[in-house]
């Protein structure tokens, strides 16, 4: 190993592979140091529970990162280095208790006709959004890819003013603070159609009533129908390895295993950083730390006051429990066996309970009934289990990263280790209403409670999937404080990447990507 590089990189999430990769195009010598036995955080796939069953560990849907922005500039380098997608026709759907289902498939008239039998007039305000989409994900999009600094923004504003007018610009300002709960009820009458897009909202902790929300409900629906799903071929682990190859190939080093204990500077300026083993590695051009806000200030070891308060004070969503499962067969599930075709099942009745579910983790409770994202990868892409048999992969959303009661008054324990299983059997047992028989199919189980999360990656801070709450007042501009949306942070050539950084969670590597740019100048081979 080379004791030293141009860049550092500090955990090996997507992100700052991202980062990374985007540098070496661009003859940066990078280093990425991982505290992990292997690299990836969130997005890493294994035989969790039998031999040949492969499950993604936490993230499973990787469409953001195909239709990135890294992605078209270096996915051919990618693909020459394996990275491959499975297309998604049917993404999403969501049954309900009283045997009916709603669901979204790039067919229009199959969506429009699944709604119909709901309410003929959402049928037709579904086609009306999907008119519009084009036009209006024209705006959001741009917002969502720009970076938060003065110059980008100011140039959005303008444009989008010049095309949109004084009130078209407001409208578009108005839905971009609504609430799920608001933008559904003004859009839709059928409480399923509400409820299966709502689901999205409690993906990246939206419960109906936050706002700001509204908007990825609109643009997850949108998308599933315009463009499905994507997922990574044989696992979303996919991506790392490809980044991982990608980098190596390019001179990079990616060592795992080798944790980061601090950040060296000195008179304001990183230098590099020293390992747990004692290793001090330099860092002629940056340090580039893939944390959570709160570990950047250990690592360092203080900033400046204010900057350092910020990111001790950035704040995490609640937890959410990973329950993988090998199966015999596929859930049989009560709604109808079309279900069996998507790559999604939400078990989330109604706004109303997904707003319960939330107050009660936000609360430290167990949720008497959590929101169930019921994912079933291998009815779309078979290789990730033995012929014949099946993965499925469980995310359970909420759950309180420290337990403080549970709202049914069932479960006593108030720490994971206790209260992982019986938890885990509420779930299956909501699971089993939906799909009856479930458990016999069960020949493997794997359970991964909030704070094995946290344990695996430190940065999901108390089972924190999304590396911090995307509430109003920790995005845009916020994210993960005012002035430092870019990753800047006090210490000259010292940078925070990752989802706790804009644009946030998800698997577009934006945050990575935008900070690549920035630092690479946008020269030739970007």
């Amino acid at each position: 190993m080379a004791d030293g590089f141009d860049a550092i990189l500090i955990g090996a999430g997507h992100n700052a592979l991202a980062c990374a990769l985007h540098l070496a195009v661009n003859g940066w010598r990078v280093g990425v140091f991982e505290q992990a036995a292997v690299p990836g955080g969130a997005v890493k796939t294994g035989e969790y529970t039998l031999p040949g069953f492969r499950h993604d560990w936490a993230a499973m849907n990787v469409s953001l990162f195909a239709g990135s922005a890294f992605m078209k500039q270096h996915g051919a380098e990618l693909m020459r280095h394996g990275l491959a997608f499975v297309p998604v026709t049917h993404p999403f759907a969501s049954a309900f208790p009283d045997g009916r289902w709603c669901g979204v498939s790039t067919d229009m008239s199959a969506t429009t006709d699944r709604i119909a039998a709901l309410s003929p007039k959402d049928a037709q305000k579904w086609a009306a959004l999907m008119a519009d989409f084009p036009a209006r994900a024209e705006h959001i999009l741009g917002l969502l890819g720009s970076p938060m600094t003065a110059r980008p923004l100011a140039s959005y504003a303008f444009k989008t003013w010049r095309k949109l007018g004084l009130s078209g610009s407001a409208d578009l300002a108005r839905f971009l603070l609504q609430s799920p709960r608001q933008w559904l009820t003004e859009t839709f009458e059928a409480p399923q159609v509400r409820a299966m897009l709502g689901a999205w909202g409690m993906h990246l902790d939206y419960a109906p009533d936050v706002a700001g929300g509204g908007l990825f409900p609109y643009l997850e629906g949108m998308a599933g129908q315009a463009f499905g799903m994507v997922l990574g071929k044989g696992g979303a682990d996919t991506v790392t390895r490809a980044l991982v190859a990608a980098i190596e190939a390019r001179g990079g080093v990616v060592s795992c295993g080798t944790p980061v204990a601090r950040i060296l500077h000195t008179a304001g300026k990183a230098t590099g950083v020293e390992l747990a083993d004692g290793r001090k590695i330099t860092a002629t051009k940056a340090v580039i730390a893939g944390t959570s806000p709160s570990a950047l200030v250990r690592l360092t070891g203080g900033t400046t006051p204010a900057f350092d308060r910020s990111m001790s004070a950035f704040r995490h969503a609640p937890g959410t429990m990973m329950i993988h499962l090998a199966l015999d067969s596929l859930p049989d599930w009560a709604a109808g066996e079309d279900l069996k075709r998507f790559a999604y099942v939400h078990l989330a009745p109604s706004l109303d309970q997904m707003a319960r579910t939330y107050q009660q983790a936000l609360a430290g409770l167990l949720p008497d009934e959590p929101i169930l994202v019921v994912g079933q990868p291998t009815g779309q892409d078979p290789s990730r289990a033995p012929d014949g048999k099946h993965v499925l992969w469980l995310q359970v959303r909420m759950a309180p990263g420290t337990i403080l009661g549970d709202a049914k008054g069932e479960i006593a324990a108030t720490d994971w280790a206790t209260a992982a299983a019986p938890f885990a059997d509420r779930v299956l047992a909501i699971l089993d209403r939906y799909a009856p028989g479930i458990r016999s199919k069960i020949i493997g189980q794997r359970i991964v409670s909030p704070a094995e999360l946290e344990a695996d990656n430190p940065n999901l801070v108390g089972g924190d999937q999304l590396c911090g709450s995307h509430h109003l007042s920790q995005q845009f501009l916020f994210r993960p404080a005012r002035g430092h949306a870019d990753g800047s942070t006090p210490i000259k050539g010292l940078h925070l990447t990752g989802a706790a950084v804009w644009p946030g969670a998800g698997m577009g590597a934006g945050s990575g990507f935008l900070l690549a740019r920035k630092l690479a100048g946008n020269r030739a081979g970007r």
